[in-house]
């Protein structure tokens, strides 16, 4: 990775000049001014940065040059020129890391209630654990992809009583009229948890099949209860003095790991809360599963539950391996207007009315682009439209084009061997500029491990379909400079590797014609 060896450059002369270890920060500059990598390395240990600019010096770099304190450092052409042959040599495995080192992550997301069709707000968390999952195991990480089903408690009772439609029910909509038909039982709570077995299986699931994703594990809490799991937890939090009791409910000491205040973990009815539950199927993750690292994806709803979840795990003694990300809320916006949500009317965009209006690749790039803890506008007449203005169309057709061209010099594939003479013929900025682009497929999967920030993935496919298609209009391809057009043959097939990596990673398809 180029970042990596500029970084170890800087190391060098450092440790050269001062006789000290630092630990070096390069980052890609604002623009293209102050080169393709820069540091501060200079600012930070208080030297002369034109000191330590003037002690580096590689065949990998054009120059070094120092602005405004910071050591700016522009990329040779021979390097990047080797580096298309480095990409076309490794082909998709090119970007595969070693950081995971083998290590056990669980990704648990989405994790809707089965009280209903799974809504565009909890659908955001798919495409989002999905992708990070994806992601991570490209980083050598094995991940292991889960959904928490919470098929026992309060909510399961008011399903049940929304189903019979009596003076108890709090929802509505087809689906519950529909269950109303089906269910022929009289106990609340007995019918809420056959109507939730149901929605599970015949529409969470399909729901989840259509948005393209795979778990590895489904949970049922229930099989916590049953087993007498949650229990045991509460047991042993007892024997830690960890537990007390206050007008008649069960309370857990949060606070001494950090909470501002202390939780419940019994009620005084005798339900068990969910945290009850989260921290036994923790106590399950860490325990029995033995994962290294857990992230879970939450909604915003949840995010006053984080610090008693931290909690319960510290206390089991599994501090610093959980990892929680809150994704923000989204609205559905058609023409400019908010389309309204409410379960309890039984007037909601459900994820499989979106997936029918808009398809599968759509969904899933719009509900990437966002940071979590961003609020998601959902355009949907953007989304609908089928140009260049609809960011999935303006990547896939990148992909599409490249496999075009390919398609014409199908016949002549024989004669057209890329070799390491030819990619030295790659001298134009938009040449150099495309593989400036694909040389950082490996940076983005070593930041998105480290800070989670998936939106990173979608906005690369988009510079390196903005980069392909600026030299597409700047360079001819199917020339009849032979050398030529072996070296941008190199260049295309090269990109037309990065650009399948990315899609895959966010689990939409690389269609070959549009």
């Amino acid at each position: 990775m180029i970042r990596e060896e500029i970084g170890n450059l800087i190391e060098k002369a450092v440790k050269n000049l001062y006789q000290k270890e630092v630990e070096v920060k390069v980052e890609r500059p604002a623009g293209a001014v102050f080169g393709d990598y820069t540091t501060n390395i200079a600012m930070v240990l208080k030297k002369n940065p034109e000191e330590i600019a003037k002690s580096i010096k590689s065949p990998i770099l054009k120059k070094v040059e120092v602005k405004n304190g910071f050591i700016n450092f522009f990329l040779s052409e021979e390097y990047l020129q080797k580096q298309v042959g480095e990409i076309l040599k490794e082909g998709e495995r090119f970007g595969e890391l070693k950081i995971g080192k083998n290590k056990k992550v669980q990704v648990e997301f989405i994790s809707a209630n089965p009280t209903g069709p799974v809504t565009v707000g909890n659908a955001r968390g798919g495409p989002f654990g999905d992708t990070l999952g994806n992601v991570l195991k490209k980083a050598g990480f094995r991940v292991e992809k889960a959904f928490y089903i919470n098929d026992y408690g309060m909510q399961i009772l008011v399903l049940g009583h929304s189903v019979l439609k009596d003076e108890k029910a709090e929802w509505g909509g087809r689906y519950i009229d529909d269950l109303h038909k089906r269910i022929k039982i009289k106990d609340p709570y007995k019918v809420g948890r056959a109507a939730a077995k149901i929605i599970l299986e015949e529409m969470v699931k399909k729901t989840i099949e259509k948005m393209g994703i795979k778990y590895d594990e489904w949970f049922l809490e229930n099989k916590l209860h049953q087993g007498g799991e949650i229990d045991k937890v509460l047991e042993f939090l007892r024997e830690k003095g960890l537990i007390y009791e206050k007008e008649g409910a069960k309370w857990f000491k949060s606070t001494q790991y950090g909470d501002e205040r202390d939780r419940v973990l019994v009620k005084d009815n005798g339900w068990k809360t969910y945290l009850a539950g989260d921290i036994a199927y923790h106590k399950y993750k860490f325990e029995k599963k033995k994962f290294d690292k857990v992230i879970d994806i939450w909604g915003a709803d949840h995010q006053g539950n984080i610090a008693g979840l931290q909690a319960g795990v510290e206390a089991l003694g599994h501090k610093g391996k959980l990892d929680i990300i809150i994704l923000q809320f989204v609205t559905v916006l058609e023409k400019g207007v908010v389309l309204k949500m409410s379960k309890r009317k039984g007037v909601y965009v459900t994820t499989d009315e979106l997936l029918e209006a808009v398809g599968l690749d759509v969904v899933r790039f719009f509900f990437l682009q966002e940071s979590a803890n961003t609020h998601l506008n959902f355009n949907l007449s953007l989304a609908k439209e089928q140009s260049e203005k609809n960011p999935v169309y303006y990547v896939q057709y990148a992909y599409a084009r490249i496999c075009s061209i390919l398609k014409k010099l199908k016949t002549q594939s024989s004669k057209l061997k890329t070799t390491t003479e030819n990619l030295k013929l790659l001298k134009h900025p938009s040449e150099l500029e495309l593989i400036k682009q694909l040389i950082r497929f490996p940076e983005i999967i070593e930041d998105t491990v480290k800070d989670y920030q998936v939106q990173r993935i979608p906005q690369y496919a988009l510079d390196l379909a903005t980069s392909f298609h600026q030299f597409y209009r700047d360079c001819r391809v199917l020339t009849e400079d032979l050398p030529l057009l072996k070296a941008r043959l190199g260049l295309i097939l090269a990109t037309k590797i990065i650009l399948k990596n990315t899609l895959d990673l966010m689990g939409i398809s690389a269609p070959e014609k549009m």
